[in-house]
Formats: structure tokens, C-alpha cells, sequence
């Protein structure tokens, strides 16, 4: 059993005794009263949308499912299409893929999650490199402290353009190391 500020989205957690998965999850509270987590889930076996909020210490069975790792290969309008190395295709909706729709990229490998045998998301590496496809030029005399810009990576879906925040130094098409559960900028990769 987990506590609720450890689960996070993309976890399946068993509710009423059915599988759910977590799309989204916001933060409400504050140390002395305590925090609330408010979650849109979806139950896998019915897709039936459900929206709920809980205590940080209310408890959840986290449902171990397989892995298996694949490769991301396509879009066909609505579901997104991984391969594994045996060729079988595996359909994933896209509110099933929550953030990872950021970081897609044709020929990305990542790990297909699957249970009673359906696959329904996927997990990412937990640093990914990208190519910085928009930045805007750094400001003379914007140097003071740790100075942070936008900069939009490259991915697979051009509807889904996600920025990062980089430091100043960072241009455009410069490759970037990206951590993917914080969505945060690594460091910078040279040649």
C-alpha cells in the first residue's frame, strides 16, 4: 500500500476494487493543514472517467503490471502505435499516455505497460536527450542569479511542441539531457 503523495501519474491503483489509472493529479494545501491530491482516473476496464480527492496519507494498492519494452512507431487518429522486436503492434490511447506525449519521438524506445494482457501506457527512460528547436537569444546584462529561459524540444507530435525551462546559455539546436518525471533540463550534451 502506497500513500497518495507517492503515487503519481500514470500509476494504476486499485479503487472500490477496480484498476484505475492516474492522468492527472494537482496539489492543494500546505504543510501545517495538510496536503490534498485531486485526481482525473480512468478505470481500465470500462473507461469511465472518474474524479476524485484524496488525504496525502489515504492508502492505495499500486497494481504491479508487466512491462514489456517497445518502440514507438506512428499515429493513427486516436491511438498511438509501439512495436515491440517481434513486430506485434500494441495501441495506446493518448489520454493513457499522459506526459510522455511530450517526449515522443519517431524510433523512441520506452516500456509498454500492460494489464490482463491490453496494452495501456507507457513508461519513459528517465533522461531523454532532445534538440532544442526554438530558443530565444539569451539578454545582455540578464546574468543575475540563476536566470532561466523557454526553449521548445523536439518530439514526434507537432501539436504537442513542449518547452523546458534552460539556463541562458542554452540556443537553438543545441542537445539537452531531460529529466523525465521532473521535466527538468540536465545538462548540456557536446560533441
Amino acid at each position: 500500500m502506497k500513500p497518495a503523495k507517492e503515487i503519481r501519474v500514470g500509476n494504476i491503483i486499485m479503487v472500490d476494487a477496480k484498476p484505475f489509472i492516474v492522468l492527472r493529479s494537482d496539489v492543494n494545501g500546505s504543510s501545517r493543514t495538510g496536503f490534498t491530491y485531486k485526481w482525473k482516473m480512468k478505470n481500465l476496464l470500462t473507461n469511465a472517467p472518474l474524479e476524485n480527492v484524496f488525504r496525502g496519507d489515504d492508502k492505495f494498492d499500486v497494481v504491479v503490471l508487466d512491462k514489456k519494452p517497445v518502440t514507438y512507431s506512428y499515429f493513427a487518429d486516436p491511438l498511438y502505435v509501439f512495436m515491440d522486436e517481434e513486430y506485434n503492434q500494441y495501441e495506446i490511447e493518448e489520454e493513457n499516455l499522459g506526459d510522455a506525449l511530450n517526449y515522443l519521438k519517431d524510433g523512441m524506445e520506452c516500456e509498454a505497460v500492460f494489464y490482463d494482457g491490453k496494452a495501456i501506457s507507457v513508461e519513459l527512460p528517465t533522461t531523454i536527450t532532445r534538440q532544442i528547436v526554438y530558443s530565444e537569444p539569451a539578454v545582455k546584462g540578464n546574468t543575475s542569479g540563476n536566470v532561466l529561459k523557454e526553449a521548445r524540444i523536439e518530439n514526434a507530435i507537432e501539436s504537442k511542441q513542449h518547452t523546458v525551462q534552460v539556463p541562458l546559455f542554452v540556443s537553438q539546436d543545441d542537445m539537452i539531457e531531460i529529466d523525465t518525471r521532473t521535466n527538468e533540463y540536465k545538462r548540456v550534451i557536446r560533441n
